[in-house]
């Protein structure tokens, strides 16, 4: 086999489908457009979906092109030799031009002429056939034409090789290229459909034929189209005789970078090695969906939600091999300057890259830091061998300390956590938080729709915010008024807010937000509430028994409720008007971008 680089691969790749015809396009975005079905791209069809339906593609009949591709369905499982987030897809089309025969024999000579696998090393599966769609025997007499044998033919049901685009839309039955490792066969029975890693899939040749319905039938396409893909990572690694993705050009450098900075050298031991695939895999992805032409920041709904995740994933796994978090952006660079030229996007976002990068890791780093205090408290009074599960969800709710970082603390103590206590107590929270939002209450509201709900707890926000800003502990609520459309906030102050001030409330609300930080809930006496320095709203006279709304480290309130059951949901705020109520008083007017 020939030795190629990712760059080398994927020019050799386009060119050999120029030759033959294909117009050279440009990778689409990571954001779908006018497509709810899915998140991201996910593979190098989705942007060519109504030319495949009969649309006219500008470029031609022949296409060829290296997508960029997020699936994130597996991402528990990064971290072993094979999962990915981000990936590139190297992919040609025909739409209505040529068939079965000659993508076989495109994907043939590209395999064995090109990238010189030997002919016995690959192995091809075809359609079986069912009631939908007859057998592909002219598939598998093609294949025989160019000298794969028959016993390295295997025909494999709609599960193996049926390809659709989704749950209605353009599919058909497909053709799957192998190569073999070598490796033993597990059993006389041993086929590309087994997972004893004999066999690695290289290509997938899609021949769409049909458009399924939403009421489940096949009904034939205007036109025969081929798809096809090749996972750029997986072929460089198999034609390099790597052991894994990890090992390829694509990531070397920044894992050296890891390894340098964290003296933990990959490779050495399952676990560093596990964290430092994971950092690299999920910061490249980051990377990517933030410097994408359609690019997303990190948020509490959708494509944000997702990038978010990815972003506080590395940064646990960075503590945890002792890599300072706040370098994450200096892998972020290496990347941008490895693809910059096949993605000058990148480039073109590289200073938002690092801005968002630099925000998110920030704004986790503090939530850690204050769970790392606290934990360290209650694993002093730990009894037996497991930390109590209602004690681990106070962590979470309080804190928002992940339960998998409160799990790997106290494995490095020697402890056990109760997960199914955890589980309960986080049930019962859940129904807690529902069954007072179905409750009507006195605050400041006029009705108790989930928005005006919302609203309600962003003045809470908005109340510690103000406070920590201005620096005066002594700013109260002086009124509160609560519309679908706006909250209307009053509080004790002598001047009006300064342009710098009100825009440091609303960062250190969207602050909160972005943490989502879970809203807790406890009932106790008035004392209870004064000793814990809760707020109590005008003064008012209280029953002998209070509820207690805690926001984290922001707000503690004597409250009615219902409040949101964590930041998050309130998605963003929006500062709209700060002026004068009354004398000494000010009124924020404000709104949030949740439904």
């Amino acid at each position: 086999m020939k030795k190629l680089t990712s760059e080398q691969l994927r020019s050799s790749y386009l060119e050999f489908f120029k030759e033959r015809g294909h117009a050279v396009i440009p990778s689409a975005s990571l954001i779908p457009e006018n497509d709810p079905s899915v998140l991201f791209t996910t593979a190098g069809m989705h942007p060519l979906v109504p030319y495949l339906l009969g649309q006219k593609h500008p470029a031609g009949k022949r296409l060829t092109d290296v997508q960029k591709c997020v699936r994130t369905g597996d991402i528990d499982e990064v971290g072993d030799a094979t999962h990915l987030t981000f990936f590139e897809m190297l992919g040609n089309w025909s739409l209505g031009d040529y068939f079965k025969e000659e993508s076989i024999g495109f994907s043939f000579d590209f395999l064995t002429k090109v990238l010189e696998i030997p002919v016995e090393k690959i192995a091809v599966t075809v359609f079986a056939g069912d009631e939908d769609c007859p057998r592909d025997t002219f598939a598998a007499s093609v294949w025989e034409k160019h000298g794969i044998p028959k016993d390295r033919i295997f025909y494999l049901p709609k599960k193996n090789n049926w390809w659709y685009a989704g749950a209605t839309g353009p599919c058909g039955s497909d053709t799957e290229i192998f190569i073999d490792t070598g490796k033993p066969a597990c059993s006389d029975h041993c086929d590309p459909s087994c997972d004893c890693g004999k066999w690695v899939e290289i290509w997938n040749n899609v021949f769409m034929e049909f458009n399924r319905t939403a009421d489940g039938k096949f009904e034939p396409l205007k036109q025969k189209n081929v798809d096809t893909g090749m996972g750029l990572e997986r072929t460089v690694c198999m034609i390099n005789g790597l052991r894994s993705a990890y090992e390829t050009d694509l990531f070397t450098d920044v894992i050296a970078k890891i390894s340098e900075e964290s003296g933990k050298k990959y490779g050495e031991n399952e676990e560093d090695t596990r964290a430092i695939r994971i950092i690299a895999d999920h910061i490249r992805t980051a990377t990517f969906l933030i410097g994408d032409e359609r690019g997303v920041v990190p948020s509490n709904v959708d494509q944000g939600y997702v990038l978010r995740r990815l972003i506080r994933r590395s940064v646990r796994f960075a503590r945890q091999i002792g890599f300072d978090s706040a370098k994450l952006v200096d892998l972020a660079k290496i990347y941008i300057e490895k693809y910059k030229d096949v993605y000058p996007e990148l480039q073109v976002n590289a200073a938002k890259i690092v801005e968002e990068l630099t925000k998110e890791e920030e704004r986790f780093s503090k939530t850690l830091e204050n769970g790392l205090k606290e934990i360290e408290k209650v694993l002093k009074y730990v009894q037996g061998d497991k930390l109590n599960g209602k004690t681990a969800f106070r962590l979470y709710d309080t804190f928002g300390f992940p339960i998998e970082m409160t799990e790997e603390i106290c494995r490095e103590r020697g402890f056990g956590v109760d997960k199914e206590g955890y589980d309960k107590a986080f049930e019962e929270h859940q129904k807690k938080s529902q069954a007072g939002a179905e409750q009507k209450f006195k605050g400041g509201l006029a009705d108790t729709s989930k928005r005006t709900t919302y609203l309600h707890t962003a003045t809470h926000l908005l109340l510690g915010c103000l406070k920590k800003v201005l620096g005066r502990d002594d700013i109260q609520q002086k009124g509160s008024n609560i519309t679908a459309e706006r909250l209307r906030f009053d509080f004790n102050f002598d001047r009006p807010l300064t342009e710098e001030e009100k825009k440091a409330v609303e960062d250190a609300v969207n602050d909160a937000i972005a943490r989502d930080i879970p809203v807790v809930c406890e009932e106790m006496t008035v004392e209870q509430a004064r000793e814990q320095n809760a707020v109590g709203v005008f003064g008012s006279r209280y029953g002998e028994m209070v509820k207690v709304y805690t926001i984290g480290d922001v707000d503690k309130e004597i409250c009615g409720g219902p409040h949101a059951e964590h930041t998050g949901q309130l998605v963003h705020f929006r500062l709209l008007k700060e002026q004068s109520s009354s004398a000494g008083v000010r009124r924020i007017k404000a709104t949030i971008d949740a439904e």
